[in-house]
């Protein structure tokens, strides 16, 4: 049978701001920023887009609206260049592939307010980055929204999401998956991992998941994997993880890579992930005969219960 996406929140659940509010968005890659901006404008909230310098990779689609660039090396002037748009409110959106450079970073009064912050965090990952970033902007006056509150119909939903459920063989990859996804999330490692016959047997690491898909594929003819078929990715958000800014998402290139790493199909939490270009990501795997199902999640959402709690 045939299930249609399901959203995790009510399909009620809209941006509510007070009068004056203006949105920001910090673009890295990726479709997010473009799904983000254009759901802000549907909403009445013509938003501020920071381009971030060699990272946005949708810049036609954004510079429709007001915006600026950004180095990343700029980072100490962040704070200001918001204010003098008048942003009260700020979107992470899309994906940033390196750090900054020390050696090019000018030092600045705004910076040298953030270095020491910035510096402990670099020690404690990813995620310690983008907490102590996103507490520094709020303490600053910006608060700052996840892509999920501003446009609630990119989470993925409950159960399954394409025209094909997965098997019951499936179950024990879904499961192996899992366990090792959160396992590498509890490191600050990554965000997903896959398992074919009942056992993980590749993590994301700084690759990211293009990466790990394009891995399995080369692995398929080696070892205890030749002739194996099937095979699941699991894509978890991290424990304890700043879901405002780093929620795990799958689009296209996803469904794509993962068919042709011969897995069966995706797995992610209802809730606390994305799906990116959602009708075409769904009728890809459709049409690749892959299924894509979504987990009761497993930690709340800025505090709220997580499904089935």
């Amino acid at each position: 049978m045939t299930m249609a996406m399901t959203r995790a929140e009510p399909a009620t659940s809209r941006l509510s701001l007070a009068p004056g509010a203006k949105v920001g968005i910090i673009a890295g890659g990726g479709s997010l920023p473009v799904e983000v901006a254009n759901g802000l404008a549907a909403q009445g909230y013509p938003p501020f887009i920071l381009l971030m310098a060699g990272e946005s990779d949708r810049e036609q689609a954004l510079r429709r609206y007001e915006h600026a660039t950004l180095a990343l090396e700029q980072v100490g002037s962040l704070v200001g260049t918001l204010k003098s748009h008048g942003v009260t409110h700020l979107v992470m959106a899309g994906q940033i592939k390196r750090r900054p450079r020390l050696r090019d970073m000018r030092p600045t009064l705004g910076l040298l307010a953030i270095v020491p912050s910035v510096v402990m965090a670099l020690a404690r990952g990813d995620d310690g980055l983008l907490k102590v970033l996103t507490r520094g902007l709020e303490k600053r006056g910006i608060a700052v929204l996840g892509a999920h509150e501003v446009v609630p119909e990119l989470t993925a939903g409950a159960g399954t999401l394409t025209a094909i459920a997965p098997l019951q063989s499936d179950w024990r990859d879904i499961e192996a998956g899992r366990a090792a996804a959160k396992a590498i999330g509890a490191l600050d490692i990554g965000q997903a991992a896959i398992a074919i016959g009942g056992r993980a047997i590749a993590l994301e690491g700084i690759e990211g998941t293009a990466g790990l898909l394009e891995r399995t594929r080369e692995l398929r003819g080696h070892g205890r994997l030749a002739g194996r078929t099937r095979g699941v990715l699991v894509k978890c958000a991290k424990p304890g993880q700043e879901l405002r800014a780093d929620l795990p998402s799958i689009g296209p290139e996803t469904v794509e890579a993962a068919h042709a790493a011969g897995l069966a199909g995706i797995a992610v939490e209802a809730g606390h992930a994305l799906i990116l270009e959602g009708p075409t990501t769904l009728a890809r795997a459709n049409a690749l005969g892959l299924f894509i199902f979504g987990l009761p999640a497993m930690q709340p959402v800025n505090g709220a219960p997580a499904h089935g709690q």
